[in-house]
């Protein structure tokens, strides 16, 4: 339980610097600019009440991007401004670029491999997320996804915690974590998902088309995305504490799919 209150009280620290190693954006051209380049924008913060023309037309963009869109208020945006002229508008924007779903698909048909994705579902703590992309790069994992919403972004944090790994394996940001997967089946892919009660991992065939579904870092996979996965895995565990935390689960469970394939 401690190690569980721990993990969240960082994740709450996290959540409360949501800017934090994001490349930041001030004023309403500057925004206005940043969004028609069609740079990826993480998390957009706007003074709340702000109805002139300017702000109108970057929510617009907001919005046609799908945007996390965050109304604060004046001291908040002071705050957090870095030029103390923010306009009532400040972007964060990420430090690295996103791939595609498909592209990741395209990188596994180039290599004539079966597609092996790395799921996450809301994973919070950004130290997590780069050793993961770390696992999944050195496990030949064709690339992870990650939801739009609650949880990190590709952060140069993430990047240095990933020891490079950022670099070479496909991140891909999705809206909605469940649908993806439920398009994907359609693809050929099979999902996994990590869960304490699953079955254990070696009594899986996973050298398929497959997908590894980690949860986020206190609750695990959501109710919504379990559903769609088609089993569950679980890890032997023989200590005293209950639990491996998410990156080390995501390691684990990615290299049984590896001993499989190798197989």
């Amino acid at each position: 339980m401690e190690r569980i209150k721990n993990e969240k009280q960082e994740q709450t620290a996290e959540r409360h610097e949501p800017e934090h190693n994001l490349l930041q954006i001030e004023g309403r051209n500057a925004v206005l600019e940043a969004f028609r380049s069609g740079k990826t924008i993480d998390k957009l913060y706007v003074l709340d009440g702000c109805k002139d023309g300017p702000v109108q037309s970057i929510l617009r963009e907001a919005k046609k991007a799908d945007t996390v869109i965050q109304y604060v208020e004046k001291e908040r945006l002071n705050r957090m401004s870095e030029t103390k002229k923010h306009q009532g508008v400040i972007a964060a924007a990420s430090a690295y670029a996103y791939a595609s779903v498909d592209d990741i698909l395209a990188r596994a048909q180039e290599k004539g491999e079966k597609p092996f994705l790395i799921v996450l579902d809301g994973i919070e703590d950004p130290h997590n997320l780069g050793a993961i992309i770390r696992t999944a790069n050195l496990a030949g994992a064709h690339g992870v996804l990650i939801p739009k919403r609650r949880a990190a972004g590709l952060t140069a944090t993430v990047a240095k915690a990933s020891a490079g790994a950022l670099n070479y394996t496909p991140v891909a940001k999705v809206t909605n974590i469940s649908q993806t997967i439920r398009e994907l089946k359609q693809r050929g892919i099979w999902f996994v998902c990590a869960d304490m009660e699953g079955e254990l991992m070696y009594r899986h065939d996973l050298t398929g088309a497959v997908g590894l579904v980690i949860g986020n870092e206190g609750e695990g996979v959501s109710r919504l995305v379990k559903e769609q996965c088609d089993f569950t895995a679980s890890i032997p565990m023989k200590g005293d504490i209950d639990s491996l935390n998410a990156s080390a689960a995501a390691a684990v469970l990615a290299y049984e799919i590896v001993r499989q394939r190798l197989e």
